[in-house]
């Protein structure tokens, strides 16, 4: 059963929706979802489903200007700390005592990786991180993606128009059909995911 708890951020009140794990549970995946979109996004939702039959207990989380209703994207520094509020709260309370991978799609991966060591978490996942904005590849985010010293999975659409980051000492990417939305069938999302949450909690 779904469990929706409002938390207060210094940015206002987010929201995350909190959902068991199938068994376990071993551990804890917080998602953020990205600028333009929310927590239904499919990939977002197929992804806790695989996550949920791994022991993974889900926490999808809807930034305050989400919950607000406002359809622009607040400043970098609002989503950082909003995001850290909540992660501070569910860790004393939904998912007390689990170890915690941080991450989201687009512009939630870019929050889980900037806030990464701050929030504690053991590894992160990146469902299309967007490297530059379309047509800007002068104007790069991968050091964002490079700052984060524990284990990280990127799944990128192969035709992504926000770039293709490569791999690193810490960082498997994998690619899926689609652009920055995946297209059709999620499997080529949701099995790397699998494998590599399956082995995250064997260790």
């Amino acid at each position: 059963m779904t469990t929706i708890i409002e938390i207060d951020t210094p940015h206002g009140p987010a929201r995350a929706h909190v959902h068991p794990a199938e068994d376990g549970p071993r551990g804890a995946l917080a998602l953020g979802h990205g600028a333009g979109g929310g927590i239904a996004a499919r990939d977002l939702v197929a992804v806790s489903d695989v996550a949920r039959a791994e022991g993974f207990v889900v926490a999808l989380v809807e930034q305050p200007y989400a919950v607000a209703g406002r359809r622009s994207v607040a400043p970098t520094h609002q989503l950082d700390a909003a995001w850290l509020a909540v992660v501070e709260h569910l860790r004393a309370d939904a998912l007390a005592g689990l170890p915690l991978v941080a991450g989201g799609r687009s512009s939630g991966a870019r929050v889980a990786c900037r806030t990464a060591e701050a929030a504690g978490a053991h590894a992160v996942l990146c469902l299309a991180f967007p490297v530059h904005p379309p047509g800007r590849p002068e104007k790069s985010r991968l050091s964002e993606l490079d700052a984060v010293s524990v284990p990280v999975l990127v799944v990128q659409g192969e035709r992504d128009p926000f770039g293709m980051p490569p791999p690193g000492p810490h960082r498997s990417v994998v690619t899926a059909p689609g652009t920055h939305s995946f297209s059709g069938d999620l499997s080529k999302v949701t099995g790397p995911v699998r494998s590599w949450l399956a082995e995250l909690a064997a260790h």
